[in-house]
């Protein structure tokens, strides 16, 4: 199963909503761990992750609006 841009804006903004700005620590010690492990695409996933919630908590993404890619 593949996740759609729009997949995973909602799953990061439900993180968001759930930890607030600990979302991104979260993130952030998941890449790192995942990158010390060798699991290089897990830690890839949780980069995004962690870009994504920026662009959240700085209000230049809203998770529940549309999502376009260009």
């Amino acid at each position: 199963m593949r996740m759609t841009t729009g997949d995973l804006y909602r799953l990061a903004g439900d993180l968001a909503a759930e930890h607030g700005a600990a979302a991104s620590d979260y993130a952030s010690r998941a890449v790192m761990t995942l990158e010390a492990e060798g699991a290089h695409e897990r830690a890839q996933f949780w980069f995004l992750m962690l870009v994504l919630l920026a662009d959240i908590h700085s209000g230049r993404v809203d998770p529940d609006g549309n999502i376009t890619v260009h």
